[in-house]
C-alpha cells in the first residue's frame, strides 16, 4: 500500500513523539540519521522523505517506540530502518542537532556535510521509476561542500572508506557537478 512520504514537519514530530515515549519511559534515545531524512529535516533540499535510515539505541526500546509512533500516527511500521547500518563507515564523523528540535528523551546526530557525500558516493544508486537515484543529493552536498576537485572529493572519500574508490558513475557525477558549479 502507498503511502505519503514524511514531510518536514512530519517528521518533526514523530521524533518529538517518540521522544515523549522515551520520556515515560525514563530513558532517552539515541538516534542516528542517515539519507532522505537528513536532506528533509537539516538541509531542507528535499521536501520529503520516503523512510527514516537510522540507527536507535537502545535498539530493542527504540524499535518497539517507534513502532508505537508508527501506530498513532497512522505511518507504516518500518518507516524507521537500520538498514543503512551495512554502509557505515568505521570512520564515522557526525554532528548532534540541537537538543531543543525534538524535546527531551531523543539525542539526535546527523553526519557532517563530508560523510554524507561520501555515503552517497558509495551507493551512487541510479534513478528509477519514481526515485531520482543519488546524483542529486550528491550535487547537493558538492556546492554545500565547494572542493576543488575531483582529487579532493577523492580524498574526502578515502578519509571514510579507505579501502574503496570512486566509481566510474561517481566520478562522471563528480565532474559535471564540478563543471556546473564553477
Amino acid at each position: 500500500m502507498p503511502y505519503e512520504p514524511l514531510d518536514q514537519n512530519r517528521l518533526t514530530q514523530a521524533l518529538r513523539r517518540l521522544g515523549e515515549l522515551a520520556v515515560s519511559e525514563g530513558i532517552e534515545l539515541e538516534l542516528s540519521l542517515y539519507g532522505g531524512a537528513v536532506f528533509t529535516l537539516v538541509y531542507g533540499s528535499r521536501d520529503s522523505t520516503k523512510d527514516v535510515d537510522a540507527l536507535i539505541q537502545p535498539s530493542d526500546i527504540g524499535r518497539r517506540l517507534s513502532r508505537q509512533v508508527a501506530r498513532e500516527q497512522d505511518l507504516p511500521e518500518d518507516r524507521i530502518n537500520s538498514d543503512v547500518a551495512q554502509f557505515l563507515s568505521e570512520q564515522e564523523a557526525k554532528r548532534a542537532l540541537p537538543a531543543e528540535t525534538f524535546g527531551p528523551g531523543l539525542a539526535v546526530t546527523v553526519p557532517t556535510a563530508a560523510y554524507l557525500l561520501a555515503l552517497k558516493l558509495r551507493a551512487c544508486r541510479p534513478p528509477l521509476p519514481g526515485y531520482p537515484g543519488d546524483a542529486p543529493d550528491i550535487r547537493f552536498l558538492l556546492g554545500k561542500i565547494k572542493p576543488g576537485s575531483v582529487e579532493d572529493v577523492e580524498v574526502l572519500f578515502a578519509r571514510f572508506f579507505p579501502h574503496d574508490v570512486l566509481t566510474v558513475r561517481a566520478r562522471e557525477i563528480i565532474e559535471t557537478a564540478l563543471a556546473d558549479l564553477a
